[in-house]
């Protein structure tokens, strides 16, 4: 071996232990990085779980609130009420938002399809108070619907382009191949996005705070005063009274554990599409 080729392989041996440093060097930061923006999330998880754990039983999630110095009660009304405006809010928020989704992504491209992304974009953005001014479902409804129409558009755009083009070479309309091909090859990721925004919906307050109105019992009718747990949190957190606070606590912690699990769900399906497509 001539001594070019020995110097060369030096150098070159020097450059990968550079690269190998500069590699380990950035990964340990990135990982000190991750793990001091989850400090603070994981010191509020931890508060709440110790905070609210004591108060949870079986009369917390089936019972009514009792008469303030009494024992006992729960906030059953609570979890019926999110789950009445939620579920109506997805209800709505759903076709409206798959449709505009599917607009935008296969046939949306004039100026009109300009204003509907615009206008999604802009209520996505919107304070949530300002949707206070509607009915609860409503309200909810006009924070959920723009985050499925962009993420679920992103979501359809994703399907490879060769898919659409294999289904109309075999004559099939344009809107059969969304319906049959395109919504199918997406519905991991839009049902993701369903996910989230659900989770959005349930920890809204302001909306609620100004149109559901609350009530201390349990109601089946969407025409009538309603509760929800981040309304009964506001309500009790407010309050003088202690055990009221503890209550409150217990409503915290169950509804991080309600948008936990959504958010969960939500990362579990998307995994499990992309190791299906691999």
């Amino acid at each position: 071996m001539s001594a070019t080729s020995i110097s060369f392989s030096a150098a070159s041996r020097r450059r990968l232990s550079r690269a190998h440093v500069t590699n380990r060097a950035f990964t340990i930061l990135l990982w000190s990085a991750g793990i001091l923006a989850l400090l603070p999330l994981g010191f509020i998880v931890g508060y709440v779980v110790l905070k609210g754990v004591g108060i949870l039983s079986i009369h917390f999630f089936t019972k009514t609130p009792a008469i303030v110095g009494q024992p006992g009660g729960g906030i059953a009304q609570a979890f019926l009420g999110s789950a009445l405006i939620v579920g109506m809010a997805t209800l709505f928020s759903i076709p409206l938002g798959l449709l505009a989704a599917v607009y935008l992504a296969e046939y949306g491209t004039g100026r009109f399809a300009t204003v509907v992304r615009f206008l999604s974009e802009v209520l996505l953005s919107t304070p949530s108070i300002v949707a206070g001014v509607l009915a609860g479902a409503l309200a909810i409804t006009v924070l959920m619907w723009p985050i499925i129409a962009r993420a679920s558009e992103d979501v359809i755009r994703l399907v490879p382009i060769e898919l659409r083009e294999a289904a109309t070479a075999l004559g099939t309309p344009k809107w059969k191949v969304v319906l049959r091909v395109v919504l199918p090859a997406a519905a991991s990721g839009l049902t993701n996005t369903v996910l989230l925004a659900v989770a959005r919906g349930l920890g809204e307050t302001a909306p609620v705070l100004l149109t559901s109105l609350g009530s201390e019992f349990i109601n089946w009718s969407p025409g009538k005063p309603t509760d929800t747990l981040s309304l009964r949190i506001y309500h009790y957190a407010l309050s003088p009274v202690k055990s009221w606070h503890d209550i409150a606590w217990g409503a915290a912690l169950s509804l991080l554990a309600i948008v936990l699990v959504l958010s969960i769900g939500a990362r579990y399906l998307v995994a499990r599409s992309k190791k299906g497509a691999q």
